[in-house]
């Protein structure tokens, strides 16, 4: 008989009645049902039952176990007594009767109880991480984390794409984040860097003749952390494709999300055609450039409703500045006083001055509320028709200029769709948002400058781009680029875009930003001597491997999907990183310490 296990906790039937068998586990949990003892017997494949009694030669040695103590048991597998059976086991219909027990490991005073479900602050978590992993949610986020990834890995494969791996030291980044350093030993004074994403290796992969690859990549940015971002590092399905326009990198990756979103979604519906929305319409619409499209809500612009009306703030406000905008949140089923009351709280919250609003209740022409009133019975019909709106519904507003108010309306289309259940939870859907600005205005600096990423394609005729004069303002910030975003259920997975693989069009499109080809070739002589030197088209894309397992696990935070977090604070408190190091290891660096001065 093998010393630890003749099976897994998960694998006995009622196949194995009467046979002689070893598990060993985790001790889950003891019962003491008036002397008879039920031990749960927990490893990495399931949960089974042991009994011992006290004709039992492994009584005495069963009432010393705890939870969590590490255990083999030898004994006979045996029926369930009538009515004890659970079905929801697989295990459930047996149990082994107890012969003898040998402690493996013994446990100390937990911090933190397994069994169970229950919350606990962070930094207990953090810090007991494998106890924290013990527990059966996170342990199957982690193993459906691992199941997701060979899925994806599969459809890349399929789907012709090579996988390749990219340099983890490399060189510091002049843009994005800030990067995480590391000294060079043999190199005084110099740095490498962590990745922040392989994006020049992956167009210098293109440039080498490689047409179609992907990894699944390991990135490092040393910036604050969110629910939907973890501090430090996280990992990224980097994909790259050469002579491919947009629609063929969205033909190659929704296929692959799609499927794997149905094989993990436990039933739930997928979009299956990803609708494409310009990121103006999108910001219109839904107030965000990743909106969840589960919520039915889309935003409309009421202006003429109010302008010349009887509610001279809005009025006075269109009035006076052509730039000013009334946008109309709908709020279908949301007729009534106190929810509008609510909601005009909430806003106030957020540090607005209030939410305008009209409902629409049985016998009342022309809408409720002081609005209402206050515009009178033809400009509300005027609203109510636009929007389809009717008894029993009601409508918010907002007012100024769109790019001031625009993040706080989003903010208001979700509360008013999450408060009225509105939202369909049980579905996944996805969207591109498309046609981003290539450029921007910067009020601090008085300039034109990227808005998004300055490596992309603007989408326009080369000529016509590369003729473009830097006085002609209007025109350029109207220039969209070959950009998009993939989102799911407001969360946005991925950026992406077709490469800007013309060194002409690349220094023209810097210059138009205000630098020079002095700061090009300092910043990215490299890339740029790559693709002076044969270059194809190309684009590509980096979906969240974390975030796309957060939306399948359910999760609301990427803590629940990764194995070894850090906290807010990028630390690993199991580990005990970052730390300090010896004097030793800095003089071999030439490295010597200016802390800040302590208050």
């Amino acid at each position: 008989m093998h010393r630890y296990r003749t099976h897994t906790c998960g694998a006995l039937r009622e196949t194995d009645i009467g046979s002689a068998v070893r598990v060993s586990g985790w001790v889950h949990r003891v019962r003491d049902h008036g002397g008879l003892l039920f031990i749960d017997l927990r490893d990495h494949y399931g949960l089974t039952q042991v009994v011992a009694d006290p004709d039992s030669p492994a009584f005495k040695d069963a009432e010393k176990l705890r939870s969590e103590w590490v255990v083999k048991i030898d004994g006979k597998v045996r029926n369930r007594p009538a009515g004890t059976e659970n079905p929801d086991l697989p295990t459930g219909m047996v149990e082994v009767f107890a012969s003898e027990i040998e402690v493996l490991g013994p446990a100390g005073e937990l911090p933190m109880p397994v069994f169970g479900d229950q919350e606990y602050p962070e930094d207990i978590r953090l810090r007991y991480r494998f106890l924290d992993l013990r527990r059966e949610r996170l342990h199957n986020n982690i193993m459906k984390r691992g199941a997701i990834i060979d899925s994806i890995r599969s459809r890349m494969k399929a789907g012709g794409f090579f996988e390749f791996q990219t340099p983890i030291l490399t060189a510091s980044s002049p843009e994005g984040a800030r990067d995480y350093l590391v000294p060079s030993r043999i190199h005084p004074g110099k740095f490498y860097a962590l990745p922040q994403a392989p994006q020049q290796f992956k167009q210098l992969i293109m440039v080498s003749g490689f047409d179609r690859y992907f990894q699944i990549a390991p990135c490092f940015r040393d910036e604050d952390a969110r629910a939907d971002r973890s501090p430090g590092e996280f990992y990224q399905l980097d994909i790259e494709m050469s002579f491919v326009t947009q629609d063929d990198v969205f033909n190659a990756v929704e296929p692959v999300l799609r499927g794997v979103f149905e094989e993990f979604a436990n039933g739930k519906p997928v979009t299956q055609k990803f609708p494409h929305i310009a990121y103006a319409d999108a910001m219109r619409l839904y107030g965000t450039d990743k909106p969840d499209l589960r919520n039915p809500i889309k935003m409309a612009n009421v202006t003429d409703a109010f302008r010349g009306s009887g509610f001279k703030i809005f009025a006075n406000m269109i009035a006076n500045d052509p730039a000013v905008e009334v946008w109309a949140i709908p709020a279908p089923t949301g007729g009534n006083r106190a929810f509008c009351d609510r909601m005009n709280s909430w806003a106030q919250s957020e540090g607005q001055p209030g939410l305008g609003y009209i409902f629409w209740r049985e016998g009342e022409e022309g809408g409720a509320g002081p609005l209402a009133k206050n515009i009178g019975p033809e400009r509300t019909k005027q609203i109510a028709d636009q929007l389809k709106l009717g008894v029993g519904d009601a409508v918010f507003f907002v007012a100024g200029k769109p790019k001031d108010f625009v993040k706080f309306a989003g903010l208001a289309r979700t509360r008013v769709g999450e408060e009225l259940k509105l939202v369909d939870t049980d579905r996944f859907e996805f969207c591109w948002i498309v046609d981003f600005p290539m450029y921007e205005w910067s009020e601090e600096e008085k300039k034109i400058d990227f808005s998004h990423n300055p490596f992309s394609m603007p989408n326009m005729p080369v000529d016509e781009f590369l003729g473009l004069d830097p006085s002609e303002t209007d025109k350029i910030l109207g220039i969209k680029a070959f950009q998009y975003d993939i989102v799911c259920n407001g969360v946005e997975l991925s950026s992406g875009a077709i490469r800007n693989h013309r060194p002409d069009v690349m220094k023209k499109a810097f210059a138009i930003a205000g630098y020079g080809e002095d700061v090009l070739e300092a910043k990215f002589g490299g890339m740029l001597r790559a693709l002076s030197l044969g270059a194809p088209p190309h684009g590509g894309i980096a979906p969240g491997i974390d975030r796309i397992v957060m939306l399948l696990c359910e999760e609301e935070n990427l803590r629940e999907v990764v194995l070894f977090p850090m906290n807010q604070r990028a630390e690993d408190l199991l580990m005990g990183a970052p730390s300090e190091v010896t004097p030793k290891q800095l003089k071999e660096l030439h490295i010597r310490l200016a802390l800040p001065q302590k208050s």
